[in-house]
């Protein structure tokens, strides 16, 4: 019966993750990963043809869809780093919180 029930959940997750991917279709108009970026470029080009950037990039990734990959990864591991900071403050004020209410201990007090 385990086995039945841990079978169906994983096909429930495999279904949940890839059904919205084979039903959905992107706009043939529209680039998939195309976002603000794109957007904005086009509309400085429409207000000020003659403008030219200031500074030129020092990575170009090769597509959208790497350039999406490492904006991902840049938010994931800046949701790590937060979430280690986060989980190191609340250990350290849970580990003062016990030792300002735990007695002292009859070795600390002796003078030797």
């Amino acid at each position: 019966m385990k086995k039945l029930t841990t079978l169906m959940l994983w096909a429930a997750i495999v279904l949940l993750t890839v059904l919205p991917l084979w039903l959905v279709h992107a706009p043939a108009e529209q680039a998939v990963f195309g976002g603000a970026d794109t957007r904005a470029q086009e509309a400085i080009g429409v207000i000020a043809p003659s403008y030219k950037p200031w500074f030129s990039p020092v990575f170009e990734p090769a597509s959208d869809e790497i350039a999406s990959l490492l904006f991902a990864l840049q938010a994931a591991i800046g949701a790590g780093v937060i979430g280690y900071w986060l989980g190191l403050s609340v250990a350290r004020d849970r580990a003062r919180r016990a030792a300002a209410e735990s007695p002292s201990s009859p070795q600390a007090n002796r003078a030797d």
